[in-house]
């Protein structure tokens, strides 16, 4: 009985502490997360190392281009990662004609898939696009510090198990690559679930023949669009950029620029480009891109197509007023960085 009777008491004192309280209420239904925001970082390496005087052989004017664009979160972590190249290659002859046709459209080496030929001479039979997805594909989830301490022999080919037997083609470059997008980086509006599309074009059609009085010219010009796109497809952040890497020869078919010379985007050279004193709105080119890149964030690729050009130009007021360069090829990369976001 005085068992019972304790547990009576317990139970009213329970009970009594409960009452003399706080009204009890329910927990606030947590809001659903919008996601947090995402940095954009976007990197481009060119080298003309490979280039050589013309011979006995073809001379070559070479530019390759390693492309990189991420996105990256507030602890630092790759969250979205898109790599390509674009490998440039111009013939003259010991003349200094050039022998390859002006109007050729230079693909990256995703677009060439299968036509690049690494696959058939790859100890894993993987082609380039292949290998250079999955690299990607391994970087996400790691910060730069991770990224840069994987482990690579002394020709930079992966030596970690799990990525050696997914890619054997040599990091170095693009490692390099990603650390320049990842210092890069700043919040332009993309957030977390967004995928990220790069877009690239490339053309010769401004080279040249040498002559006796004039250097030939091979001008490898690249046209390069990053953005950001939610589940709508709408843009959430862009990044344009482009890059000319002029190798000049002779008319002996000798080079005249340095293998080794370094070629900066025209984002990097800023007001060195020189398009500044000649523009008829006192604007550098990479103002004008950022401008127009500004102005397509928050529309879908499909507007974007839309644009209403005039001879290549913006034709609307309100774009024109801040972007005067032909803007056919930045929208052109906004197709390809929207058909190819993931």
């Amino acid at each position: 009985m005085k068992r019972f009777l304790s547990v009576i008491a317990v139970m009213l004192v329970a009970l009594l502490a409960v009452g003399c309280g706080a009204p009890a209420t329910e927990e606030p239904t947590p809001e659903p997360s919008e996601g947090a925001a995402l940095k954009t970082g976007f990197a481009v390496i060119n080298s003309i190392a490979k280039s050589k005087d013309a011979g006995e052989e073809a001379g070559l004017a070479q530019a390759d281009s390693t492309v990189v664009g991420v996105l990256v979160d507030e602890n630092g972590v790759i969250v979205k990662c898109v790599i390509d190249a674009v490998q440039t290659k111009v013939n003259f002859d010991a003349t200094g004609k050039i022998t390859t046709p002006l109007d050729t459209v230079v693909p990256t080496k995703i677009e060439l898939g299968t036509d690049y030929g690494m696959g058939k001479v790859s100890s894993l039979g993987k082609e380039w696009s292949e290998q250079i997805a999955d690299f990607a594909a391994y970087v996400e989830g790691k910060t730069l510090e991770e990224v840069k301490a994987i482990a690579v022999d002394e020709t930079t080919m992966p030596t970690d198990e799990e990525l050696a037997s997914e890619v054997t083609i040599k990091i170095g470059g693009y490692v390099a690559a990603i650390e320049k997008a990842v210092n890069s980086a700043v919040e332009m509006g993309a957030m977390e679930g967004d995928t990220l599309g790069l877009g690239i074009t490339t053309n010769i059609a401004k080279s040249k023949d040498a002559t006796a009085d004039a250097e030939g010219l091979a001008q490898a010009y690249s046209t390069y669009t990053l953005a950001s796109f939610n589940a709508d497809g709408v843009i959430t952040s862009a990044i344009i950029d482009g890059s000319q890497c002029n190798i000049n020869f002779d008319n002996t078919g000798k080079l005249t620029t340095a293998v080794d010379k370094v070629f900066v985007t025209k984002n990097e050279l800023g007001d060195d480009y020189g398009m500044k004193k000649n523009s008829g709105i006192g604007a550098e080119w990479n103002t004008q891109a950022a401008a127009f890149a500004a102005y397509i964030t928050g529309m879908t690729a499909d507007e974007v197509a839309g644009i209403a050009l005039t001879e290549d130009a913006p034709a609307d007021e309100e774009l024109a007023s801040q972007v005067t360069v032909s803007v056919d090829g930045f929208m052109a990369c906004v197709a390809s960085a929207a058909a190819t976001a993931k």
